[in-house]
């Protein structure tokens, strides 16, 4: 795949959802509510990108969890709708990071990432590997926010979305 292609994936053009326009206009209250029989919030599944966004090209080693509830919050914290605010700026700063390693060199991209468990040593290791991962990664947990959103009548969203 192209490195254009990874930046416009990345900031929701073609066929990935834009994932500010996603949770930009969210409400604390509408972050944190459960929908029935779906295990997480729109705030911890934000909490989740964040987590492992850029953590390996940083060369952050976190714990590989067991079972991937692991790397979920288990429970609402009372004060989960004061965390989102933190969250949700966390989530641009990573994206705005994110998108300036999507735009480095092609000797940039091409270097290899160390890897931080088992699992990434059995997937290409370059750069820009690790993004589309992440891209891809992101993709999959923002289409379950526009699904949750589309159940709590808060779809499309201000910045837009499709709608079919």
């Amino acid at each position: 795949m192209s490195q254009p292609a990874l930046t416009e994936l990345l900031r929701g053009k073609g066929a990935h959802a834009d994932p500010i326009a996603c949770v930009e206009d969210l409400p604390a209250e509408m972050a944190v509510k459960r929908v029935d029989r779906f295990p997480h919030s729109i705030s911890q599944l934000v909490l989740h990108m964040n987590y492992w966004m850029l953590r390996r090209i940083r060369g952050e080693k976190p714990k590989y969890p067991e079972h991937n509830a692991e790397s979920f919050p288990l429970a609402l914290d009372s004060d989960e709708a004061m965390e989102w605010n933190r969250r949700w700026a966390r989530f641009l700063e990573l994206l705005s990071e994110y998108g300036d390693l999507a735009e480095s060199s092609r000797a940039e991209l091409d270097r290899q990432i160390e890897s931080v468990h088992e699992g990434d040593q059995k997937v290409a290791g370059t750069l820009e590997a690790v993004l589309w991962q992440m891209t891809v990664h992101n993709s999959y947990h923002l289409g379950q926010i526009a699904l949750m959103r589309r159940v709590l009548g808060e779809w499309p969203p201000r910045g837009g979305g499709d709608t079919w």
